[in-house]
């Protein structure tokens, strides 16, 4: 398959190396020379386990290479990945920033294109950004109908600093949002070696799905806190006790830290860039921050 992905930053980079190391043909687009120029020469610009070796490998193989061009990876290529950031504004919403300049840029490729395109979203947005942003702004910019002249998916990611390669490769969950059935079954076809669950739903569902299972991790977050503190007043080990407690899978994050005591900031770190605090022990993983934003308004 052929596939451009836009945004090589943590999310982006992992998946152009892993797709293309699964055999498909990538083209990674980002704005910055410098990001596109080291992956061309085959190196990688973020630091993560395995994926120099993988991005190396790809680029010198042919699979894999890299533009500042928007309009020529959309000519290129058959569905293209959107893995922009979505940081947090002062008072705790999503900047779409770059959703929307991402769209805008997609749209106007689209205009000039013969062929169906699908335009699939990794980044994480609110429930309602899908409708409210991305498909509004595409369809303007591209003067085409989505679900009919183009393709449209949500497909959120759950990667995690330290194993992104190992998550991508055997995820969680998969999770499709389509607006039309033809998109949601390209991705199928691009995922068929991944072991299931591999869950086809809404788009407003799956952007949800993103929220609850960052919101899930930060609840954790707060227990791990609190019996942490318990456990060092009353000199009890809480890694003994997490792995006790927790599946085995879970305990992982707690029996591997360094000292008796939790240390958050790793463990936010296992959870995903999404979740990383700034100080560890009170850190509220940013999706949070937006999630609690959009229940006020």
């Amino acid at each position: 398959m052929k596939i451009s992905i836009f945004g090589m930053g943590y999310v982006g980079t992992v998946s152009a190396g892993c797709l293309a190391n699964d055999g498909h043909e990538v083209v990674g687009v980002d704005p910055v020379q410098a990001k596109v120029d080291l992956i061309n020469q085959g190196f990688s610009p973020i630091i993560e386990a395995e994926i120099g070796e993988i991005i190396a490998e790809a680029v010198e193989s042919g699979r894999l290479r890299a533009t500042e061009d928007p309009v020529e990876a959309i000519q290129a290529t058959e569905v293209s990945f959107v893995c922009v950031g979505t940081p947090s504004q002062t008072n705790g919403n999503l900047d779409l920033h770059y959703i929307r300049r991402i769209c805008e840029q997609i749209g106007s490729a689209l205009k000039d294109k013969a062929g169906y395109h699908t335009v699939v979203i990794r980044s994480t947005i609110l429930p309602g950004t899908m409708h409210g942003i991305v498909i509004p702004v595409l369809e303007k910019f591209s003067g085409k109908k989505a679900g009919i002249d183009f393709g449209i998916c949500h497909n959120p990611e759950f990667l995690r600093e330290g194993s992104a390669v190992r998550d991508f490769n055997a995820p969680p969950k998969t999770v499709i949002g389509e607006l039309d059935e033809a998109s949601g079954s390209l991705l199928i076809q691009l995922y068929e070696k991944l072991d299931p669950p591999l869950i086809r739903t809404s788009l407003e569902t799956a952007e949800m799905v993103k929220y609850v299972d960052n919101s899930w991790h930060a609840l954790k977050i707060g227990f791990a806190n609190e019996i942490g503190n318990l456990s060092k007043v009353l000199g009890v080990d809480a890694h003994d006790v997490m792995e006790i407690f927790l599946p085995r899978q879970e305990a992982q994050y707690f029996t591997r830290l360094p000292s008796t005591r939790f240390c958050f900031r790793r463990f936010l770190l296992a959870q995903g860039p999404s979740c990383i605090g700034v100080h560890g022990q009170n850190a509220r993983p940013r999706p949070s921050n937006s999630y609690i934003h959009s229940a006020q308004q």
